[in-house]
């Protein structure tokens, strides 16, 4: 019979490189506790690399054994999946997604509604913190970036050429999306999402 890190790094070899490895979908080949050791020493031997405790990546590494990281978008979507939650980013990966900004970020925020925790991907934190449901019901996901971008901005800095940008990113929503989406937001960026609508309507 194998043991139980050979059956756990078989297991993981079957994955696609850049995959995210979650520690309790692994629980059936052993106790959490000697699950926890094999993936410890798995990151030692760098076959794994641990991005938080209990998620790790099976990394795709190029000829002189540097790591590529997945995009960050492509690793809240696999933690989303397994998580079955709700993800909604916030701050600068909004302003970034939206082509409101060009800076780099070493440090992004998420709001979710399960346990709060930080992966490290490469030298970029991401930290998911834990809020209420009815705080991530929104329909659209533009809209939540737009939402959170302007937070970002502030009131009364937000530029023309922002809008235009923020206008052209939600030009593909429904109307009945940015209408439910505007109740949740701030009375001044429920403003901007409803002026839009009233300038797009005309």
């Amino acid at each position: 019979m194998q043991s139980v890190r050979n059956q756990i790094r078989k297991e993981i070899a079957k994955r696609k490189k850049g995959e995210i490895i979650f520690a309790d979908e692994l629980k059936k080949f052993g106790s959490a506790g000697a699950v926890r050791v094999t993936l410890f020493r798995l990151c030692k031997e760098g076959f794994i690399v641990r991005l938080s405790p209990c998620i790790y990546l099976y990394p795709n590494r190029n000829a002189n054994d540097r790591i590529f990281y997945p995009p960050i978008n492509g690793i809240i979507e696999q933690i989303a999946k397994h998580d079955n939650t709700k993800i909604v980013p916030t701050g600068m990966y909004a302003l970034n997604a939206l082509g409101l900004s060009d800076k780099m970020s070493l440090h992004f925020v998420f709001l979710h509604d399960g346990s709060a925790r930080t992966l490290k991907i490469g030298k970029v934190l991401v930290v998911f913190k834990k809020t209420a449901p009815e705080k991530l019901s929104y329909e659209s996901k533009v809209c939540a970036l737009v939402i959170f971008a302007l937070k970002k901005i502030g009131k009364s800095n937000t530029t023309a050429e922002e809008l235009t940008k923020i206008y052209e990113a939600l030009s593909h929503e429904t109307d009945a999306n940015i209408i439910h989406d505007a109740s949740l937001a701030p009375q001044w960026i429920s403003n901007i999402l409803m002026n839009y609508l009233k300038k797009r309507s005309e």
